[in-house]
């Protein structure tokens, strides 16, 4: 007898079928467990994108995460840059525009991809 999936229509649903995933997760591919792992899974993810959107990170918090991830104080970056620390201190409170140098330099220095720091 074949076993019917159902869509996921709610939370119950949804924990229900995290629990399915979890019990036919090292399915090899191409068997009926397989198939049945790679269906619960785009289930999943669809509800998943409908209910649980994350935003992307604005470019001041890519900054203070970059800076709390790396160590770096508002004064090492703004030596690092070049920059006085009250103007690192302004950008960071939204207070004042990071200029596209700075843009660049969070991207290539520190590694914050472009699509976060452009978005």
């Amino acid at each position: 007898m074949m076993e019917i999936i159902k869509p996921i229509k709610n939370e119950q649903d949804y924990e229900l079928a995290l629990k399915i995933l979890a019990s036919i997760f090292h399915a090899k591919p191409n068997t009926p467990e397989g198939d049945a792992l790679e269906v619960w899974s785009l289930l999943v993810h669809e509800y998943e994108q409908k209910h649980y959107k994350i935003q992307p990170l604005t470019a001041i918090e890519a900054l203070k995460y970059e800076m709390e991830e790396q160590g770096l104080t508002q004064t090492a970056l703004a030596q690092r840059f070049g920059i006085s620390k009250s103007t690192i201190s302004e950008m960071l409170s939204g207070k004042k525009q990071m200029s596209v140098n700075f843009l660049k330099f969070l991207h290539k220095d520190l590694g914050i991809p472009a699509s976060t720091l452009l978005g």
